[in-house]
Order: structure tokens, then C-alpha cells, then sequence
């Protein structure tokens, strides 16, 4: 080996420990970094965790809450660790913004659930086991998740709605009072006493056990037909109750009617029509 060569390799290896000089401590200082960092971020997240339970947060949301965090903090160890060691994180930080953006972007929809879901979450308007109705919808609330809200309708079909949309609606709790008021539509004829057959409904709905009898069945003239009176009869039920009792008293008021004698208006016979080609 000629003295020339040894000349290069000698001048890389001074290179070679030169880098290892300046790099090996700046490289156990971000390895300590990190070790630490991220043995104190679990103690950080213990705590969160019980924070949380103490103040009523939802289960649901406790874990995404606490999984958040601890994103966020080893994020920034690792940012931390990086600078110690020297890396350049002008780009990174400017790939990381342009990614979030697209991802903003392509996920404003599913954005829009996760705050709202987030607000549910956190407010309460419901909870689990709860009758709602959010427009035509109408069901016991079975899951609040981070996006969705699946309720069960009395027909036992799973609903699964945007939580976006449950914000941007009125929704009505019926568990919320622990009870939840019927609303039946009875006929009665001009010839009959309202009095009478007020009472005689209000006699029949009481005898169901699933009517509850405070407050009493409220009764009232909703309007006047060609043919007969038409009457709204509004007894109070629990929540679970609700379509077992709907059939129940309709099915106590008719026979309560065929009892007493009170007579209703319907067309007798059938009418028959031509149909057209």
C-alpha cells in the first residue's frame, strides 16, 4: 500500500471520527430523550384517563381522548429527539402541512362527524338506551360512536345516522322526562256527550298497566269533520313502553265503545268503479 493511499484512508478515518464525535452525543441525548419522554407521557396519560373518569366523560371517548394525546406528545418527543440530533425539519414540517391539508380536505365530511361526534359525546343530549326521534326517525339509541349514531327502531332495524346530522337537527328525547306521551286519534259522533265518552276513554286507558296514572290521559276536540268529531287522546307511557301500549289502547278504547254503545261513522257496503284501459 503506497503512502498515498494511506494518506486518504487516514484522512477519512479523522472524517469518520470527527462525525462520530460531534453526532454520538447529540445521538444518546435524543435517545435519552425519547427513553424519558415517553416513559413520562404514559404517566400523563394514566392521569388523563382518570381526569377524565372523574368528570363524566363518556367511556366512548375517553380512549380516542387519551389516544390523542398521546399522539401529540410522542410526536413532539420525536420532533424534540430529531432537532437534538440535528436534522433539518424545515421540509418535514413543510411535507406534514401539505399532507394534512389534502387530508383536511379529502376528509371534510367525515371531519364534520368527528366534531360532532366529539360534541355529543361531550354534552350528553342522549345516551345509551335512550328513545329518540330526529326527524321521521324513531328508535333506542344502541351506539354512540366518534362519527355515527345507531339507534333501533321498535321494527328492530338498526339505523346508522351522521353525527353531523344529528347536531344540525332538532332532536327529541323521550327518555329524557322518563316518560313519553301518546298521541291517538279517536272518532266520536256529533249525536254522543263528550263528557261521556271522555270518561269512558279515560276509564279504559287507566285499567292498562302500562298506562301511567299520573298524570292522568289528557283528552280534547281536535277538530270537526263532515261526519264526526275527531278527538286526540294523549295518555303517558314509559319509553319501552310506547308501541306495545299504542296497540293496547286502541284496542281497550274500541272495546270500551263496543260496551257503552258509542256508535262511529263508516260506509256501508262497497262501491264498485269501471277501470279504465
Amino acid at each position: 500500500m503506497q503512502a498515498e493511499d494511506l494518506d486518504i484512508i487516514g484522512k477519512y478515518m479523522q472524517i469518520a471520527t470527527d462525525k462520530a464525535v460531534y453526532f454520538l452525543p447529540r445521538i444518546i441525548g435524543a435517545g435519552l430523550v425519547v427513553w424519558i419522554g415517553f416513559k413520562v407521557i404514559k404517566k400523563i396519560l394514566k392521569m388523563i384517563g382518570v381526569a377524565l373518569e372523574k368528570t363524566g366523560i363518556s367511556k366512548t371517548l375517553r380512549p380516542f381522548v387519551s389516544s390523542l394525546v398521546g399522539v401529540l406528545l410522542k410526536g413532539t418527543a420525536l420532533f424534540i429527539a430529531a432537532s437534538i440530533v440535528g436534522a433539518d425539519l424545515t421540509g418535514l414540517m413543510a411535507i406534514l402541512a401539505a399532507v394534512s391539508f389534502a387530508i383536511g380536505m379529502a376528509l371534510q365530511g367525515s371531519l364534520g362527524n368527528f366534531a360532532s361526534g366529539i360534541l355529543i359525546l361531550t354534552l350528553k343530549p342522549y345516551k345509551i338506551d335512550d328513545w329518540i326521534q330526529l326527524e321521521d326517525k324513531f328508535g333506542r339509541v344502541s351506539e354512540i360512536g366518534i362519527f355515527s349514531t345507531d339507534i333501533v327502531t321498535p321494527g328492530n332495524k338498526v339505523l346508522i345516522i351522521p353525527n353531523s346530522k344529528i347536531t344540525d337537527s332538532v332532536v327529541t328525547n323521550y327518555s329524557e322526562k322518563g316518560m313519553i306521551r301518546l298521541e291517538l286519534l279517536v272518532t266520536m259522533p256529533y249525536s254522543e256527550s263528550f263528557p261521556k265518552v271522555e270518561t269512558i276513554i279515560i276509564d279504559a286507558l287507566l285499567e292498562l298497566p302500562g298506562v301511567l296514572k299520573d298524570p292522568i290521559p289528557d283528552i280534547g276536540i281536535q277538530t270537526f269533520d263532515t261526519h264526526t268529531i275527531q278527538l286526540l287522546v294523549r295518555p303517558f307511557v314509559n319509553p319501552d313502553d310506547y308501541w306495545p301500549v299504542t296497540f293496547e289502547a286502541n284496542k281497550a278504547i274500541k272495546n270500551a265503545f263496543s260496551k257503552h254503545g258509542i256508535q262511529v261513522a263508516y260506509s256501508e257496503g262497497v262501491e264498485m268503479g269501471s277501470i279504465g284501459d
